[in-house]
């Protein structure tokens, strides 16, 4: 998306003049699904797609907002009791008043804003927003300013506080950390992270999205989070020390196996392995090894599938397509029941594994996968 689409519609409604303009993108995660809310690692990766918007202060109290994409205009004031009703403008009120609980001094501003993240793809459009106005405000109010960890908890907090969604650090963390040519490990219970380089020549990221969002992914989601504590409940008893199943290898979840049903335990095994994926990939990634990098890929979405259960008839089927078509690595990305699998393609095999995926996936369900081709890029900042 380009500055100019955006700047030309902030001058339009408003007062003729020009502001700064901030970009945060949308990312994607290359391995590590289900192991943030069990102490693991996620690997995560600013993408080039995301949000831009242009922002000038006022002089007023209030926040004069523009939603290019929704063609919606928004007025609210600053104090807990001015929230909008609009729910794109609840993220960026709840970053005006997660910044001034931190102690930012927020003033009135007017902006236009567009994104080209994907809705509904997994590749975060919220968090992205929030990073955006987050890096903003604190570039533009902040006398007090806040490192960029506490900006990616300013839109973790927001999406709490204003918009009744209890993520964790990952999307924002992202949005907000990303750096064109590399992935990020981040240990979701210390929160360090390690860039690692992902400069995948000869291949090519890829999303296909399978246009399908099944409605039992919420309670299905405690479902397994309360499977992932009973196992650790179970462990504990002869391991006082662990906290979460990051701590538990594949030797104390067979030595409680009796104790645990069945289901719990399949869910325990794939988040102790993929835990383990994820360092495996990371070692990959400093040799250069694509090759093992795909094959992990694979594999958690095998566990995905089978272990925990939570991929669905058509993501099984674009990944079998990309197995069938010599695809490097493919897997389910997010948390499951609908949405994309993530796919790293030698080149040479791209276009026959698109048109491949396309038409297969038509004649069975009826309908078009959406493609995304995706390069991991750099996250929060300003632009002009």
């Amino acid at each position: 998306m380009e500055i100019e689409f955006v700047r030309e519609r902030f001058i339009k409604h408003f007062d003729g003049t020009t502001g700064s303009v901030y970009a945060s993108p949308g990312r994607i995660n290359l391995i590590g699904e289900h192991t943030d809310y069990n102490g693991g690692f996620v690997f995560p990766g600013a993408v080039d797609k995301g949000i831009i918007a242009e922002i000038k202060p006022n002089g007023k109290d209030k926040v004069c907002a523009y939603s290019i994409d929704l063609k919606d205009y928004v007025e609210f004031g600053l104090k807990e009791e001015d929230a909008p009703k609009a729910s794109w403008a609840r993220y960026i009120f709840g970053v005006c008043r997660e910044m001034i609980k931190r102690g930012v001094d927020v003033k009135g501003f007017n902006t236009a804003f567009a994104g080209d993240v994907p809705l509904g793809a997994g590749m975060s459009s919220s968090a992205a927003l929030e990073s955006t106005y987050a890096y903003a405000l604190n570039d533009l109010f902040g006398e007090n300013r806040i490192d960029k960890f506490e900006l990616a908890k300013v839109g973790q907090a927001t999406e709490h506080n204003y918009c009744g969604v209890n993520c964790g650090i990952m999307d924002q963390f992202a949005s907000v950390f990303g750096k064109a040519g590399n992935l990020i490990r981040l240990d979701c219970r210390s929160l360090e992270y390690q860039y690692f380089p992902f400069k995948p020549e000869g291949y090519r990221l890829v999303l296909l999205d399978s246009v399908v969002k099944h409605e039992l992914a919420s309670s299905a989601y405690n479902k397994r989070r309360k499977s992932c504590e009973n196992v650790v409940a179970a462990i504990k008893k002869n391991h006082p020390n662990v906290e979460f199943l990051r701590d538990c290898t594949m030797d104390m979840l067979n030595a409680v196996k009796n104790e645990v049903s069945e289901e719990d335990f399949k869910r325990a095994e794939y988040v102790i392995e993929e835990i383990q994926r994820v360092m495996d990939v990371c070692d990959a990634l400093e040799k250069n090894d694509y090759e093992t990098v795909g094959q992990k890929m694979y594999e958690t979405h095998y566990g995905m599938s089978k272990l925990y259960e939570v991929s669905c008839e058509e993501l099984d089927f674009l990944n079998d397509i990309a197995f069938d078509c010599g695809v490097t690595g493919s897997r389910v990305m997010g948390g499951g029941f609908g949405g994309c699998t993530i796919n790293l393609v030698k080149t040479e095999l791209y276009e026959t594994f698109i048109t491949t995926a396309t038409q297969r996936f038509k004649e069975k369900f009826g309908r078009t996968p959406k493609i995304y081709d995706v390069v991991i890029s750099d996250g929060s900042r300003k632009l002009c």
